[in-house]
Formats: structure tokens, C-alpha cells, sequence
């Protein structure tokens, strides 16, 4: 065989090859994208899997997987060849396939931000063994995790008194209901007879006694003020206080419900684009209730649609009485203040936890 018959068959394969990868390269090749957990705190990590199928005879030499991925998603810092991660948040990925072969690839994220993350499609590209041709294609696979904002010991935030919260859980202690039962608990010195569980002693074979549940059910409603300068207009300047307010405000509905006390959670804030509602959460105490706390601030926009001002109002119009306020803000404002004189003297108690910073200062002085 002459050299000019040797480039001509070299010419055809390659070119046969081509047209094959061009044509049905993505063909049957599925992918799937999952996380390990559905929601994880503030600086926790979790595991992505990456799993691709090729479900055809035509093997893969190689296939580039791409998708935006957010910066608050960090990925552990391990030298690879087979994924990078360029700076506007792109995340590529380099597979092989054989014939009918499944991959699944597992990589590390640690959560940096509060936030809710949601994922829609990625972008599949391959060719032919030596580069002269490359075909795309998007696929969908939605997967999404929630990152809830950062819990800290309640000792570590700045409470307006350090018996604040305490005295809170004690009221809730207080008085014994006769008619609600618990549950029972062992036999200590003291306990009347009558208060005995005959069925539960004999299962236990120690004495047990009824354990009564508590009246003295007090509510507490935790705010988040997102108004930083008197102009609620003014984008918000510091967005680390923000995500502060709501790691405080995590961790005290934490810390309450825990301890059984009725917590909900309100804000001049939204969640996704309708901008027109507010977030106003009825107390409850369950853990299933905690859970939905934690889904809300979230999800929540850093950004204000009404002032407080307004929000505290509403809370006045409806003539609410018997809660346990905690206001956390940037600002306490004159009209605030008569706003929360109102509300105590409809029998509600209200704190304020007041945190500032620099830049906050700063736009103050410009309005």
C-alpha cells in the first residue's frame, strides 16, 4: 500500500469517527446530580455526587461536564486533573466512558453561606478520540440544598440581659398542670402515692410516676429588622450584619424551642420575587416547627420591602398581646420606639438586641 492510499483510509476513519461522535456521542448518556443531606447548617459540608451512564455500544473518550455552581459552595481544596473550577462559578468536570459503564464521582462542599441552592440543568459536551469535532447538549437535573444560617451558643450573644432568656425558660417551668400528662419518670422522695404508675412500674420493674406537663406556655417572636438607615429605600450596606441578625436569631429559636418555649420568627423581609409579602411566623414548639424557622431565614432575601416601622404596626392593628418580643436591628428609630411602647401596653414584653457596624454609621451620617 502506497503512502497516498495509507492518508486516504487515515482521512476516512477519522473523518467516519467524527461524523459518529457528532451524531450520536450524547446519545444515551444519562446524568444525575444528588446531595447527601437536603439541608445542612452554615460551615458544614456534605457530599455532591456526579453519577453519568453510557448506555450504548459507542465508547466515550471523553465527556466534559459544566454547570454554574455558587461561590458560597466550596470545594475541598484537592489537586485534581479531572474537575476545576473557574472564577465566575463554573464547575467542570472530565469523565471516560465505556460501553454501557456508569460513573459516579463524590466531592466534598463546604457550605459557607446561608442560603437556599438550587440546581437546573448542566451541559454535556463530547467528540471525537482526536479533537476535530465536539457536540453539546443540556440536560435537566434539578437538585437543590438548603444551608441554614450559622448556630452559636446562646451564651455568646449579646442579649440585652444575661437573665433575659433564662428567666423566659424558667416562667415556662412554672406551675404543673394536674389534668396534662408527659409521660413518667422515676420514683423520687417525696412524691405522693397517688401520682403512681402501676402499669409503667411493673414494665420498668422500679417505681414510676406520672410526669405532668406545665401551663405557664409563654411565646416568644423573634425579629429581624433589615432596615439599616431611615431610608428604607437605601440598598442594605452591611450584609454580614444582616446574616449576623439571623445567626442570632437561629440560635435563640433554637435555644427556646428547645427548652419548650412557643418560638416564631418575623422580618421586613421576602423570600424569593414576591417582594409585596412579608415574613411573619405564628409561635409554635415543635421540632417540625424549628425546622420550617430554619427553611424561612434560609431562604429569606437580603433585602427590606417595608420598615419596620410598618411591620410593627400590623402586630398593632391586630392588637396582639401576650408575647415575649426580640427586635434585633441596625437602628432603633423615634417612631420604633412608640411603636414598641404601644405593643407593651397591650401586656407584651420587648427587647431589643441592637448591633451596629461601621458601615451602617457611615450611611447614616450620608442621610
Amino acid at each position: 500500500m502506497n503512502i497516498a492510499w495509507l492518508i486516504i483510509i487515515t482521512f476516512l476513519v477519522v473523518a467516519l469517527q467524527s461524523y459518529l461522535y457528532s451524531k450520536w456521542g450524547l446519545e444515551k448518556v444519562f446524568y444525575n446530580r444528588s446531595f447527601s443531606e437536603k439541608a445542612v447548617v452554615e460551615g458544614e459540608t456534605i457530599e455532591m455526587v456526579d453519577e453519568i451512564v453510557n448506555k450504548k455500544l459507542l465508547p466515550l473518550p471523553w465527556l466534559r461536564l459544566e454547570s454554574k455552581i455558587s461561590e458560597h459552595l466550596e470545594f475541598r481544596t484537592e489537586a485534581k486533573s479531572d474537575h476545576n473550577i473557574d472564577h465566575g462559578g463554573f464547575h467542570r468536570s472530565l469523565f471516560s466512558l465505556m460501553p454501557y459503564q456508569r460513573v459516579r464521582r463524590r466531592q466534598i462542599l463546604t457550605c459557607r453561606k446561608r442560603g437556599h441552592y438550587r440546581f437546573e440543568t448542566v451541559e454535556l459536551s463530547t467528540g471525537d478520540v482526536f479533537g476535530f469535532g465536539e457536540t453539546f447538549k443540556s440536560v435537566p437535573s434539578v437538585a437543590e440544598i438548603t444551608v441554614y444560617p450559622k448556630l452559636i451558643p446562646v451564651e455568646d450573644i449579646p442579649l440585652p440581659s444575661h437573665s433575659w432568656l433564662g428567666d423566659l425558660v424558667v416562667r415556662r417551668w412554672i406551675i404543673e398542670d394536674p389534668f396534662m400528662m408527659a409521660g413518667t419518670r422515676d420514683y423520687v422522695s417525696g412524691d405522693p402515692l397517688h401520682n403512681v404508675h402501676w402499669k409503667a412500674t411493673a414494665r420498668m420493674n422500679r417505681l414510676q410516676v406520672i410526669k405532668k406537663d406545665y401551663t405557664a406556655d409563654h411565646h416568644l417572636m423573634i425579629y429581624v429588622n433589615f432596615n439599616q438607615t431611615g431610608d428604607i429605600w437605601y440598598p442594605v450596606a452591611d450584609e454580614e450584619l444582616i446574616e449576623k441578625s439571623l445567626s442570632y436569631a437561629a440560635s435563640i429559636a433554637h435555644y427556646s424551642i428547645t427548652n419548650g418555649i412557643s418560638t416564631g420568627f418575623g422580618c421586613n423581609s421576602y423570600i424569593g420575587e414576591n417582594k409585596k409579602e412579608t415574613i411573619n411566623i405564628e409561635p409554635r414548639n415543635s421540632k417540625q416547627h424549628l425546622t420550617y424557622l430554619f427553611e424561612t431565614m434560609a431562604k429569606v432575601a437580603v433585602d427590606s420591602n417595608k420598615s419596620i416601622e410598618f411591620f410593627l404596626q400590623e402586630d398593632i392593628e391586630r392588637q396582639v398581646s401576650g408575647i415575649d418580643f426580640l427586635i434585633i436591628t441596625a437602628i432603633v428609630t423615634d417612631t420604633m420606639k412608640q411603636r414598641i411602647k404601644t405593643l407593651e401596653s397591650f401586656g407584651n414584653a420587648v427587647e431589643l438586641l441592637v448591633l451596629e457596624s461601621e458601615e451602617v454609621k457611615k450611611r447614616q451620617k450620608v442621610i
